[in-house]
């Protein structure tokens, strides 16, 4: 089947049209370019009771404590009143502190059922307010967190608060709630400063 003139030029124009070039990978996505991007991170340990959190800025030559605290919820109160407590703090943090990402620690195995449960529901009014203002969202697990700030695994919660106080260089030594929420921030950051092999797990 034959073309006119006019048809062939137009199919020679589409041929050597303009050649989009390859973007190389750890160009498009490495790991100064996401800190760059992300200068407030929002660390957040769930618990019905108590949900630790702690904001920082990424800066030279230590990152700098915007925010830190625990939300309280009585024993008495009931669960569904917590979780609106605790929806209602983090809205509140996000609001002033302005993060575009939160880190949130993963969910473990407990040998109490109950005690899951309980912080899975914290859990979910933390991701549900992270979400709704639109941060990027990542989960740790608590023993890489230990291992990532203390170097080992099955540190103790003040010897996480000890080392927190240290690399934030704070006066004070922070709650053991807000300290791992701290750590969970600091993670985060140590993360996107170098290759990682176990990147954290975006949700």
């Amino acid at each position: 089947m034959g073309i006119t003139l006019r048809q062939f030029e137009e199919l020679k124009q589409r041929v050597n049209g303009p050649k989009r070039s390859a973007v190389p990978v750890f160009e498009a996505s490495n790991s100064v370019g996401q800190s760059k991007r992300h200068q407030v991170i929002l660390g957040v340990d769930p618990s019905l009771r108590g949900t630790g959190f702690g904001v920082i800025r990424l800066a030279r030559p230590t990152p700098q404590l915007l925010a830190q605290g625990t939300v309280k919820c009585s024993a008495t109160w009931e669960r569904s009143r917590c979780l609106v407590r605790i929806a209602e703090e983090l809205r509140a943090v996000i609001k002033q502190h302005k993060p575009t990402i939160c880190i949130i620690e993963a969910l473990f195995y407990a040998q109490n059922l109950q005690t899951a449960l309980l912080m899975g529901e914290a859990r979910g009014a933390s991701l549900l307010v992270a979400a709704e203002a639109g941060l990027e969202i990542f989960e740790l697990a608590p023993r890489k967190v230990k291992q990532a700030i203390v170097g080992y695994g099955g540190a103790q919660k003040s010897a996480v608060a000890r080392m927190v106080q240290r690399m934030l260089r704070l006066a004070q030594l922070p709650t053991p709630d807000a300290a791992d929420a701290l750590a969970l921030a600091l993670t985060h950051a140590q993360e996107t400063a170098r290759f990682s092999l176990t990147p954290a797990k975006r949700i």
